[in-house]
């Protein structure tokens, strides 16, 4: 008789959306904008810890600086990746906690203080600005008949606003219920995550969606565009659309190493995009290599406000990668192990066929142009068992470059991506 197997499936969207989302806890419609998580308590507030909290920041740099290429572009968001993360790490016991601890930069923390301080820092985002529009929303959908360590559940609502729903996983219902869930909070951009017939040994789906929508604080006139050459790893890529901006930007240049520009959305400028061009003489991946946490946080503090003349390529692209192997080699290899991977703080039992990680998968979709940016990404986790100058400034980003999307509160990373070409 074949084993059965006990399969966990996890997936986390971060997706774009439209205006006007609502979110659902099972049958009943919650109300409300951004992420729609309440007001944490004061004390988790007061409490915030922003150092632990920018530990997703060196994963994500970490992480990208693995998948990065100087032949394709790369998109991906470290806050979505991190977040599926964390909420699967409470389910990971013994050295699978320990291992995933180090990984995601929370060696020594309490589970408990791990996830106040991710809530916490959840809710800041999503009070970032009124004018970008920033929504997530966490859900739980468990096959029916099979008991979940209520624990688990709990700590998924508790900290990560996630709603909860039992399903029979054997019917077409339970399949077009969770994708109308993921389709009505991506605005249709994601119709569908999840294919009938559910394999049969998935027990649990866990889905968060996020939406990012941020007008610039100062648009860029589409009269102004114009096509140019945009100088690729592979030659000459003509008749690219280059906006063209001319004003007072938050700007930083390291001679003979890049050219960066920070460019806002909405009205607080909290959020905002990063512009980095390497030097012509640096290869894109040289310059990424070179990128972390703390490179990262001495350079932010050093922009200052100078007038210049600003060309930057409309670009969008898609993006799906697999990081397995990747985050293997940062450390979690354990955790992909059916042999010695420990998740049984997912359910109800503490011996027999072991969970494991299966698959980690991860998509993303972007889009810039005058009026600002649309940005989405997807990421599931399957567990089976068994020094500047003073004249005014010239940046012509037309040749590949680095970016990232950032709130300056939180010094959250949401997304970061190279492009080597814009017409991908």
């Amino acid at each position: 008789m074949k084993k059965k197997r006990w399969t966990v499936v996890l997936m986390l969207l971060f997706l774009g959306a439209a205006t006007g989302l609502s979110l659902a806890a099972c049958d009943q419609e919650v109300t409300g904008r951004g992420m729609n998580i309440p007001k944490p308590d004061r004390e988790i507030l007061e409490a915030y810890d922003a150092a632990l909290a920018n530990a997703s920041n060196e994963f994500g740099l970490a992480l990208f600086k693995k998948l990065v290429s100087d032949e394709e572009n790369v998109f991906i968001s470290p806050t979505s990746i991190y977040t599926a993360l964390a909420m699967t790490y409470n389910g990971a016991r013994g050295d699978t906690l320990a291992a995933m601890a180090e990984v995601l930069g929370v060696g020594g923390v309490e589970l408990n203080r791990f996830n106040e301080n991710n809530l916490a820092r959840l809710y800041q985002l999503q009070e970032a600005d009124s004018e970008v529009i920033l929504n997530i929303a966490n859900s739980l959908w468990m096959r029916e008949g099979v008991e979940f360590n209520p624990h688990f559940v709990e700590r998924n609502a508790d900290y990560y606003d996630a709603s909860v729903r039992e399903l029979d996983f054997s019917t077409r219902e339970a399949v077009d219920t969770i994708n109308g869930w993921v389709d009505s909070r991506t605005n249709g951009l994601i119709e569908e995550i999840v294919e009938y017939p559910i394999d049969p040994d998935s027990i649990l789906f866990l889905i968060n969606a996020v939406y990012f929508l941020g007008e610039w604080s100062e648009p860029f006139d589409p009269d102004l565009t114009q096509e140019k050459i945009f100088y690729g790893p592979e030659g000459e890529i003509e008749d690219v659309p280059f906006m063209r901006g001319s004003d007072n930007y938050a700007y930083l240049e390291k001679e003979g190493e890049f050219q960066a520009v920070r460019l806002p959305y909405g009205e607080t400028e909290r959020l905002a995009m990063y512009v980095f061009l390497p030097h012509g003489q640096q290869s894109l991946s040289q310059f990424v290599a070179g990128l972390d946490g703390d490179k990262w946080n001495e350079w932010r503090g050093q922009f200052e406000t100078m007038q210049g003349n600003l060309f930057l390529p409309r670009f969008s692209m898609e993006y799906e990668n697999t990081l397995n192997e990747v985050l293997r080699a940062m450390g979690m290899e354990i955790a992909f192990d059916e042999g010695r991977a420990d998740f049984y703080d997912m359910v109800v039992r503490d011996t027999g066929d072991r969970l494991f990680i299966s698959e980690v998968k991860h998509k993303s979709f972007i889009e810039v142009d005058e009026t600002g940016t649309e940005a989405a990404a997807a990421t599931s986790v399957e567990i089976m068992p068994t020094s500047a100058p003073f004249d005014p400034f010239h940046m012509d980003v037309n040749r590949p470059f680095f970016f990232l999307i950032h709130d300056r509160e939180t010094n959250e990373i949401l997304f970061a991506g190279t492009v080597m070409d814009p017409t991908q």
